[in-house]
Formats: C-alpha cells, sequence, structure tokens
C-alpha cells in the first residue's frame, strides 16, 4: 500500500501523478492509502478546472452547468488564449444560448485562474451590464479561493474594477475591469479584452451616429489599452451590416476569427457541421421551437438576433415581402412540374481563391410560368474549382443549360466549365448525359435595366425560393442602383433572364436536337 509520509515524496509524487493517463491514474488511486486518496482526488478536481472555462463551471457548480457542442467552440477559444495564442475572434449566437455566460463570466474566470498576473477587460453597451458580468466573477472568486487557488486583493474589489493577490514570488496583480460602450478604460491595459453585445438592440444599430460612436470608442479607447500579445472576443448580435463586426470585417478580415453559429444552420460549411435547417442547441430550442420563435419575433428582428444575418429595414430594388412572401415549402414544391433549369456563373474578377466570390446559382421555370430559385452554390472558387462547382450543380439539378456571364473573364470561364465537364466524364460521373449548352452572357445593358425585369417577376409574385438563400436575399434587398452588383445576386439575374426570355421559353435559347428536355413540359 501507497502511504503519504514524507511531504516532498508526496509532493513529487502529486506532480508526477498529473502527468499520467487515466487509467494510470486509476491505477495508483486504488492502490493508495484513505489518506493520500483524498489528495488525489484534490489533484483530480484542480485537474478538471484547468481544462476548459466549462469544466471549471461543471465543478463549482457541481454539474448544473450545461454543455454543448457550441459552448465547446468558445471554451476552444480560452483554451488557445490561455496557451500563449494571440486571437482576435468574433462570436455570433442567438440570444439564450449560453454564448455571454460563457464568453463573458466562465470564460474571464477560468483564464484569470490560469493567469493570475493577467488583466481582463469587459465592456457591453451599458456599464450595468458590464458591472454585473464583472460582479459575478468577483463573487466567484470570493466564494471559492480556496477551490481555485486564486484570491482577491483585500484593498481593491469593487465590481467594476478588482485586483488579485500577486501569487507567490511575483509582485504583479492581475485582475478584471468592466465598462460600457463609450465609457473610459483608464489607467490600466489588458491581456485579454472581451466586448459583450456594444448595441444595446435596433434602434442603437439603425442610428449612423450611434455606430460611428462605438467604432470610434473601438478604435481609440478599447483597441489602444493592449497589452503585448493580447486577445480580444467580440460577441456581437447583428443588428446592422455596419456594426462593429461588420465593419471590422470591411476593414481588417484577415485579422479576426468568426464563429459564427446560426440558431439555424444556413450552409453546408456550418462550423459544426450540421445540415441546413438543423437547430443549434436541439435539446433546448429544437427546429418547432424556433419556427414559433421566428413567427412570434418577425423576419428581421429573426434574422438578425437568431441567424445573425442583419436585414435592412427598407429595400432597394427589390422588397423582402416579393421574397418572403413568395417562399415555397418543400412539401409544395414537389408538386411543381419544372419545364427547364438552368444554372449561371457569375465568374469572380481573378482566378484564386483569395479574389471575391464566383456567383453560381441554379432556377427553374415551371410549366404553368412560374420561376425558382432551387440552389446558391456561390464561393470563393479558383477557375478550376468555379467550373467543377458549375458543372457538378447542373448535374445534380439536371439542367439543361449553363449561363455564364463573360464581360469579364472571357472564354476563360466558358472554357472552365468545358474543361470541368469532360473532367467528370472521365471519372463517370456524368452518367451518359449530354453537356448542358453553355449560353455565353454579355452584360451590356446597366445593372439597373438588367435587374429590374427581374424584380418585377418577384413584385407579381412569380418567383419563388425554394429555400432561404439567406446571403442571395440578403444582396437582393441591399443592393441599390448605382452600387457594384454582387455575385449572388447577378448570377441569380441571369439565369431568371435567361429562362423569362420568350425566345427561349419553350426550349432554351435555341431547340436540342438531342431532346434533353423531353418529359419535363
Amino acid at each position: 500500500m501507497i502511504t503519504a509520509t514524507d511531504d516532498l515524496l508526496e509532493d513529487a509524487l502529486l506532480d508526477h501523478y498529473r502527468t499520467l493517463t487515466v487509467t494510470e491514474r486509476r491505477r495508483i488511486a486504488r492502490r493508495a492509502s484513505p489518506e493520500l486518496r483524498l489528495r488525489l482526488a484534490w489533484v483530480e478536481r484542480q485537474m478538471a478546472m484547468d481544462r476548459s472555462p466549462g469544466a471549471l463551471a461543471a465543478v463549482l457548480t457541481e454539474g448544473r452547468e450545461k454543455q454543448a457542442p457550441h459552448l465547446d467552440m468558445i471554451d476552444g477559444v480560452f483554451q488557445r488564449i490561455a496557451a500563449g495564442e494571440r486571437m482576435q475572434v468574433m462570436i455570433t449566437c442567438p440570444p439564450r444560448h449560453g454564448k455571454s455566460q460563457r464568453a463573458s463570466r466562465w470564460g474571464p474566470l477560468w483564464y484569470l485562474r490560469r493567469h493570475p498576473t493577467a488583466r481582463v477587460m469587459l465592456a457591453s453597451y451599458g456599464a450595468d451590464l458590464a458591472d454585473d458580468h464583472g460582479r459575478w466573477v468577483r463573487d466567484q472568486l470570493r466564494e471559492h479561493a480556496d477551490t481555485l487557488g486564486v484570491r482577491l486583493d483585500p484593498g481593491s474589489h469593487a465590481a467594476n474594477r478588482f485586483d488579485l493577490e500577486a501569487p507567490r514570488g511575483s509582485s504583479v496583480r492581475g485582475g478584471m475591469v468592466t465598462a460600457g460602450v463609450g465609457g473610459a478604460l483608464n489607467g490600466k491595459g489588458f491581456s485579454l479584452g472581451v466586448i459583450d453585445d456594444p448595441f444595446k438592440g435596433s434602434d442603437d444599430a439603425n442610428s449612423p451616429a450611434q455606430r460611428q460612436r462605438v467604432w470610434d470608442w473601438y478604435q481609440s479607447v478599447f483597441y489602444t489599452r493592449r497589452a503585448p500579445g493580447a486577445s480580444i472576443v467580440l460577441i456581437n448580435t447583428r443588428w446592422h451590416d455596419d456594426d462593429l463586426s461588420g465593419r471590422i470585417l470591411q476593414t481588417e478580415p484577415e485579422n479576426w476569427t468568426l464563429i459564427d453559429l446560426p440558431a439555424l444552420a444556413l450552409s453546408d460549411d456550418d462550423p459544426l457541421g450540421r445540415q441546413p435547417g438543423e437547430a443549434l442547441w436541439p435539446e433546448q430550442y429544437d427546429a418547432e421551437e424556433l419556427a414559433r420563435t421566428k413567427r412570434a419575433v418577425g423576419e428581421r428582428v429573426w434574422w438578425a438576433l437568431y441567424q445573425q444575418q442583419p436585414r435592412p429595414l427598407e429595400g432597394g430594388v427589390w422588397q423582402w415581402a416579393w421574397i418572403t412572401g413568395n417562399r415555397i415549402s418543400p412539401v409544395a414544391f414537389r408538386a411543381v412540374d419544372l419545364a427547364r433549369v438552368v444554372v449561371a456563373l457569375d465568374p469572380a474578377g481573378g482566378d484564386t481563391p483569395g479574389h471575391d466570390e464566383s456567383g453560381i446559382v441554379a432556377a427553374g421555370r415551371s410549366t404553368d410560368g412560374h420561376y425558382y430559385v432551387l440552389a446558391d452554390r456561390t464561393g470563393k472558387h479558383s477557375a478550376e474549382a468555379r467550373g467543377r462547382e458549375t458543372c457538378l450543380l447542373a448535374l445534380e439539378l439536371d439542367a439543361d443549360a449553363i449561363v455564364v456571364e463573360t464581360n469579364y473573364g472571357g472564354d476563360m470561364a466558358r472554357q472552365n466549365v468545358v474543361q470541368a465537364w469532360a473532367e467528370l466524364e472521365r471519372q463517370g460521373k456524368t452518367q451518359g448525359r449530354p453537356m448542358p449548352r453553355v449560353l455565353d452572357v454579355t452584360a451590356k445593358k446597366g445593372k439597373r435595366l438588367r435587374a429590374e425585369p427581374i424584380a418585377q417577376l418577384y413584385e407579381t409574385g412569380l418567383v419563388h425560393h425554394t429555400a432561404e438563400f439567406a446571403q442571395l436575399e440578403t444582396q437582393m434587398v441591399t443592393w441599390v442602383p448605382g452600387l457594384d452588383s454582387p455575385d449572388r445576386m447577378d448570377a441569380a439575374v441571369h439565369a431568371l433572364t435567361e429562362l423569362a426570355n420568350p425566345v427561349a421559353a419553350a426550349t432554351g435559347s435555341t431547340s436540342y436536337a438531342d431532346n434533353r428536355l423531353s418529359g419535363r413540359r
């Protein structure tokens, strides 16, 4: 039997114990004396609290604090920062999904436990809310000082500004300071800065003057308090496309990591690997509950608070009601008889993934003269990849034509598509189907002249989206003449223009000798 008879031997054993695997630690615990087993249990508790903010929460709340995959992602941010990685991270997440509790409370508490000489700075839209977060962290430090191994400095323990006792052998004291956005943050720098909801709500974010005040404060007050190697975590409900997150992403996207967690997944590249339409936290809010929420709060609040896709109050050439009022459900769409399907490609201005996105949108026309937007596969693709993605979508939907804008790419975009189809044929993925006709489009008309006839089809209720294409729809309703028209919108306009062309209404721009449309009408 192992006994704890010598303090130095026991300390050495406990240090070594921390490096062992779970199986090896269990083996030692079974052989230990009751006294040593108590010490090992204490070490296990400390090791658990060291792992992540969520693990610390589980220990201190005795398992009452909930955990979920999206909270694991937030934990991972703090783990990387605590390990010494400099990060600037945006976290967008719906209300009541635990983001503030984890990122503004448990995260800073865990970080200070790991780095008791570090400084945390936290700001929110109001000083009261920021102080509430600071008070909570301070109270946990006070209540669980022995367990955490970190103590408040008795001479500095206000809710909005408190210090920690300096660790043994150090004269440096860590701590935390909180303030409202726009308030002063004088006297202290930070190694970890957290901004939690810089805007109070819709009215706040829709004020150009308030958006500018928040931006000026961020640049001249908050950002200037960074210590060398400091990290920033921004938690922001996306009320407006020019809010703090939006402006940062416009000015320096390469310096930030975006963790975008909509209530319902919007795309196949969801950070949690969800399929479109899957709920973020189904154990708490399943898809049915979220559907009720959407009906209760309305489209604009739903897309801003829950989906992190801010939408404007007024549309430009398009109006929201034309899209949302004519959307078709998957069940209803099964009864639609499509006469034609086309895929449109609006190539980006360069041939590498670092350039703008290439618009790839599919649409169809039914036998009764209605139009359906079927898919949006827009993305940052190389020239080769955009051709392949276009052809794969054409195969998936059995498209009879591919419309390619040739304004900037010349024959290159067409060539990409033709080469991609040939490669898919060699790989046996076309299953003997004829290649869709490739139709070149040179946009000679002004963008408004091209867009308005399609917008009129929307206004008369003839165009139906078969799913919620958030980014495409946002581009449509925010575009006004005079601005560069965006990729997704251009591709959708090209596809619908081809389908609405009266000359091509029955058989395409010219007749198909191979009868590829047989069975569709």
